[in-house]
């Protein structure tokens, strides 16, 4: 993957990507491989650019108002092997190795696990980590604080 300097954030192709009036962007995470989609989130230009400089996906947490290094708190990091952008502009595709196996802060490989059937939703995907052993509360029991963000 070619990535820009760090810290670089006027890059001409930062330029081309149609931000919301919040300035985000939807990101899908997609496995590299499988091509299975583990998850969506949100980016902004500074979250974009080092996610490009670093080969590690950092999106923007709506909720905490700051950038969200993916697995900052887990552990379960998502390299980024290759980054595309959609037809229109306005969604980033980012395909990426993920780490320890676990996406989505309930402790499951993807954040989609529930599938709809007869007009109801199922959880169908194992959970692989209890959620509480991965976001302990104690910050000195290991990474993690509770808040997972997706």
């Amino acid at each position: 993957m070619s990535a820009p300097a760090p810290g670089n954030l006027s890059g001409a192709w930062l330029d081309e990507i149609r931000w919301d009036d919040a300035g985000l962007v939807p990101a899908i995470a997609q496995e590299t491989g499988s091509q299975r989609i583990l998850m969506v989130a949100w980016m902004n230009r500074e979250a974009l650019a080092e996610t490009a400089a670093t080969g590690r996906a950092v999106y923007w947490s709506r909720s905490r108002g700051r950038l969200w290094r993916k697995g900052e708190e887990s552990g379960h990091f998502q390299k980024v092997r290759e980054i595309r952008l959609d037809c229109d502009g306005d969604v980033v595709l980012l395909e990426v190795e993920q780490q320890g196996g676990i996406a989505c802060h309930t402790g499951r490989h993807s954040c989609f696990f529930s599938r709809l059937e007869d007009g109801r939703w199922v959880a169908v995907d194992p959970v692989l980590r209890d959620p509480q052993a991965i976001y302990r509360k104690d910050p000195h029991a290991g990474p993690t604080n509770g808040n997972a963000d997706v």
